[in-house]
């Protein structure tokens, strides 16, 4: 079956908290970092006045999720207590609450009681690098909260990801971690995920891309999927140049993402995402 057959039996709605979020067009996750180690310096802020204003003006350009953290998972990246990684993300959240409403926010980390803090404090959305393979507590977190889990594939920890790159089918095996996680999250009673496949999380280069090419086969799981691509390496490795110059890289991987039929697009520039969906929509038309 073609992609764009089976595309009608994918979940496109997420109950948060209530709030029925359509997907049936696709969204924009703008990332904020309240981290001095993200890999791309143009997302980094640490005063709470430069993440407020941040993220009202993704929310302006057109972002529907906020997604903050306060731990880098790039790799090999520092090790951050639990305690500070919550110092750094719950202002913020509270902030956002207060100030943007009807944003929807993310709390982006896989420490069970990182989430739990900043579900209490406003946020909806528990986007685990690990799919809660790290901290096995954050499953009755998300389920405790009926908040909505995003499961993404990775092997290892932060620090020791690039050494767990050896797969004998990439693309089946990362399909397989998800689907197992998607039949836990239901029996635990979590009806609202996503999918993440983890592009540049122990993958290389060639399997970032053999997973793009075959990004259409995850619809397979019939939950909304999300992607991250946003000036990864996978980009600017091969063409050479820095992650400050791989905009116009990631605005073509993000295109061929949204034929291959994904839901959220999590991005670091939010007005260009917007922009290649509206040129996206008009091609379905």
């Amino acid at each position: 079956m073609e992609a764009k057959d089976k595309a009608f039996l994918v979940k496109r709605t997420l109950n948060v908290r209530g709030r029925l979020v359509d997907l049936s067009q696709p969204q924009v996750m703008g990332i904020i970092n309240a981290t001095p180690d993200s890999f791309y310096s143009g997302s980094r802020v640490s005063d709470m006045e430069a993440i407020v204003e941040r993220a009202g003006t993704m929310l302006q350009e057109g972002a529907l999720f906020l997604d903050i953290g306060g731990y880098s998972t790039r790799p090999g990246a520092a090790e951050v207590s639990v305690a500070e990684e919550a110092e750094r993300v719950l202002p913020a959240i509270e902030a956002f609450a207060k100030y943007f409403p009807e944003a929807i926010l993310s709390i982006d980390t896989f420490r069970a009681e990182v989430a739990r803090q900043a579900l209490a404090a406003g946020a909806h959305i528990v986007n685990d690098v690990s799919g809660g393979d790290l901290e096995e507590a954050m499953w009755q977190v998300v389920a405790d909260a009926q908040a909505v889990f995003c499961l993404m594939h990775m092997r290892g920890t932060p620090q020791n990801m690039a050494q767990k790159t050896e797969y004998t089918d990439v693309v089946k095996e990362v399909m397989e971690d998800l689907a197992r996680k998607c039949q836990l999250a239901i029996r635990l009673g979590i009806h609202d995920f996503m999918i993440d496949p983890g592009i540049g999380f122990a993958k290389t280069v060639e399997q970032n891309y053999a997973i793009l090419k075959n990004l259409a086969y995850f619809q397979g799981l019939k939950a909304p999927l999300l992607l991250g691509v946003s000036r990864k390496s996978l980009i600017w490795r091969p063409l050479s140049v820095s992650a400050e110059q791989a905009l116009n890289g990631t605005t073509a991987l993000h295109m061929h993402a949204l034929q291959q039929g994904a839901n959220i697009l999590r991005v670091h520039d939010v007005k260009e995402a917007k922009e290649c969906i509206e040129l996206f929509k008009l091609l379905q038309d």
